[in-house]
């Protein structure tokens, strides 16, 4: 007998359903969020004839959680559902618009009874794939949020701090460098810039670990911070330094996490087996490669082919038809880390591959604007990606790029 799981999952409880069939309740329970209730749920689901043979299918509107990692545990397919998706599925069940939670759990059980090839299970990543996403994503969080700290910053010294901006926003890094953080740390106000002798300014920049170039920089700083300018008042001037200073606490903050899991990154990604084969692609280093596998991951059936990696992507371009209308455009739904790693590799691989760097220039020849024929390149080397991994071989820039004997033969 065909036995189909719901769970409508939320912070301290769930609530579970179980049909056969024919959709009919066969039980339902509503569990605690710990182990006991945990415990509780997999008792429920061996009565039911769950075994590593013949797992019961589980629904869930989530795909993480320590609910999500136990059910997985074993061969048992866990289908994260959409919540969107979810909602469209209760109205088959009634118009009134009616809404509970055992009920929600209700619908999930009944998705999968009667569109489970619809939808699809998580996939059977391996836990060190599963760790590179972990520590990838959360990489990949810190230096956003250091970015947006970095912009806070500036935003702040246009209204007040001029000479900061103009003194290391040129600079590789910027507001994020060591040394503009320990000078503006030393100096948060116009008034304690000017004030700086050559002796502190040097002393600062040696404790943000700068050793070459003290001197000329010193100088340099002097000369911008005693230049003449427009000043606010005293007290003004020294609340909006004191803005600063704890902005400053927070952006530290920023770049010490982002390094430190910029390191956590590097050493989980290079104990994968798919390390090097990620790493023989053009324009792609230890950090970018690790997203991309976070995202890809490395179940082999995940993806039944080039094309479903690409669509996954969002560089794959879709087809929208009705009557005698059709359109061709971007995708809207899709991976959005995926494709902002994508995009950076895209553009790194310019620089370094000259087949990707050929490709892209037929395409704005050929009319595309600048991101498309980026989305147009990400396309051909997500394709190229799939069949490195499939086959397990590295990247041959002959193969990939190779010039059609038709082209060649027309270019002799």
């Amino acid at each position: 007998m065909e036995i189909f799981c719901g769970i409508d999952w939320a912070e301290s409880h769930h609530d579970v359903a179980l049909v056969d069939g024919t959709g009919q309740l066969l039980a339902k329970r509503r569990i605690t969020d710990d182990a006991a209730g945990y415990r509780l749920l997999l008792d429920l689901l061996a009565e039911y004839g769950d075994s590593p043979e013949e797992p019961v299918p589980v629904a869930i509107e989530t795909g993480r959680g320590l609910l999500v990692a136990v059910l997985r545990t074993g061969t048992r397919q866990v289908y994260a559902i959409n919540p969107l998706a979810a909602a469209r599925y209760r109205d088959r069940h009634g118009v009134s618009r009616k809404k509970s939670d055992p009920g929600d759990a209700l619908v999930l059980a009944n998705i999968l009874r009667t569109d489970m090839p619809m939808h699809r299970p998580l996939p059977a990543d391996t836990e060190q794939a599963r760790a590179v996403t972990v520590l990838a994503r959360a990489q990949q969080d810190a230096v956003w949020n250091r970015q947006q700290l970095a912009n806070q910053i500036r935003s702040l010294l246009r209204e007040y701090y001029p000479a900061a901006l103009e003194a290391f926003q040129h600079k590789t890094g910027g507001l994020t460098r060591p040394d503009a953080r320990e000078v503006l740390t030393t100096a948060p106000t116009p008034a304690r810039a000017a004030k700086l002798t050559l002796v502190q300014i040097r002393a600062a920049l040696r404790r943000a670990g700068r050793t070459r170039g003290i001197n000329t920089e010193a100088e340099r700083l002097r000369d911008v911070f005693r230049a003449d300018r427009a000043r606010h008042p005293e007290l003004v001037e020294a609340a909006l330094g004191r803005q600063l200073l704890a902005l400053l606490v927070q952006l530290g903050a920023a770049c010490r996490a982002a390094d430190d899991l910029a390191d956590a990154v590097e050493e989980a990604f290079r104990e994968h087996p798919d390390a090097g084969i990620y790493l023989s692609f053009p324009g792609l280093g230890v950090q970018l490669a690790a997203r991309l596998l976070a995202e890809i991951g490395d179940d082999p059936a995940r993806f039944a082919d080039a094309r479903s990696l690409k669509a996954y992507a969002g560089s794959a371009p879709i087809t929208r038809a009705s009557g005698k209308k059709s359109y061709v455009g971007r995708r809207m739904v899709k991976n959005n880390r995926l494709l902002h790693a994508g995009f950076l590799w895209a553009f790194s691989a310019l620089r370094t591959s000259p087949g990707a760097d050929a490709h892209y220039r037929r395409r704005r020849e050929k009319g595309d604007w600048h991101a498309a024929a980026q989305r147009n390149l990400l396309n051909r080397l997500l394709g190229q990606l799939y069949y490195c991994l499939h086959n397990r071989q590295p990247f041959d820039e002959q193969i990939a790029f190779a010039i059609p004997h038709g082209l060649a033969a027309a270019a002799a």
